[in-house]
């Protein structure tokens, strides 16, 4: 054969922060330092029972033997006739002869192409072989071609990216590979990364257990933690705990759809607030607003009720589930 996801950012001058943050009470220098996590992620953790916590970055230890041994079929598989599949959340993204979705490690490189997976990232990514891979119904044949792996064996590039299964996708069709460590996309037929479509940096969703919750650009469900102060707004998560619970970076209100803008304060909920650690992070209501990273997928929401201080948050900036205070 051939060898051949945004940032937003809110811009306002140092007068303007100021007065914002000191609207919601904000007193430089008297955050809190406290570090408490809330507790353990879910169990699994964020790089999955039994593929280690660093499945995702190419590097990790750990591979769980029961998941070798469980997923060494889907290893083996050659690849088949690809086709193109449409997904609800990604658009189309490539799939191999049994219907299982291609991916593709952002620390890889398509010019020329090269793996950086080997090891236990192989046996959490599986390698697709070349050598019966072909073009099916949507995919460009002149885009398919192959690398030579450090064992010697042949992988499939598409548009030169090294191709991938996930070893915790067990049914065709799924996307659970998708955003792992922040570094493994599906493919696209392009060999682009396949990504959500058409989400604003905040916006909300219908969850069947929880009702509207907030989620980011990617699809990701947006936190909040009672430990968190909203007047004077002061954090209680700094250290290790951002680890676990990422800020929400400054979303521009044009950004935002279904996001209450107002709040409590008219015109004056959905702020900046400035950490004592110095990282900007998007409010509402004055509530700093977080992910989770144990929420590997888009919908996921494991971390509702972690540590009994982590809760899903509404438009309105209120805690979903959260005891009445």
């Amino acid at each position: 054969m051939k060898t051949s996801w945004r940032s937003a950012s809110l811009v306002a001058s140092a007068a303007a922060v100021l007065a914002l943050t000191t609207a919601c009470g904000q007193e430089s220098g008297s955050q809190s330092a406290s570090q408490n996590v809330g507790a353990t992620a879910p169990a699994g953790g964020y790089g999955g029972t039994g593929l280690g916590t660093n499945a995702g970055t190419g590097t990790g230890t750990g591979a769980g033997a029961a998941a070798g041994e469980q997923n060494a079929g889907a290893q083996a598989a050659p690849a088949g006739t690809l086709s193109v599949a449409s997904n609800a959340e990604l658009g189309k993204v490539v799939t191999d002869g049994g219907g299982r979705t291609l991916y593709r490690f952002d620390q890889d490189t398509a010019e020329p192409p090269k793996t950086n997976c080997e090891g236990d990232c192989a046996t959490a990514w599986p390698p697709v072989p070349a050598d019966d891979a072909a073009a099916g119904e949507g995919i460009d044949e002149s885009l398919l071609g192959e690398v030579t792996r450090p064992d010697g064996t042949k992988q499939l590039t598409i548009g030169g990216w090294p191709a991938y299964r996930y070893a915790k996708d067990v049914n065709p069709g799924d996307t659970k590979g998708q955003g792992v460590g922040g570094t493994w996309y599906a493919l696209a037929p392009d060999g682009k990364k396949a990504a959500l479509k058409d989400l604003p940096g905040l916006s909300t969703r219908d969850d069947p257990e929880l009702g509207e919750i907030v989620v980011d650009k990617n699809g990701h469900t947006v936190y909040r933690f009672t430990k968190d102060s909203q007047w004077p707004m002061k954090t209680a998560c700094t250290g290790a705990c951002l680890d676990k619970w990422p800020v929400v970076a400054p979303v521009d209100a044009k950004d935002t759809k279904g996001i209450d803008l107002q709040g409590s304060t008219p015109n004056r909920g959905y702020v900046v607030f400035d950490r004592p650690d110095g990282i900007e992070q998007q409010t509402i209501d004055c509530i700093p607003i977080y992910t989770f990273a144990g929420d590997k997928e888009p919908g996921d929401t494991n971390g509702q009720g972690v540590g009994g201080t982590w809760f899903a948050i509404r438009s309105d900036g209120k805690p979903v589930g959260a005891p009445a205070q």
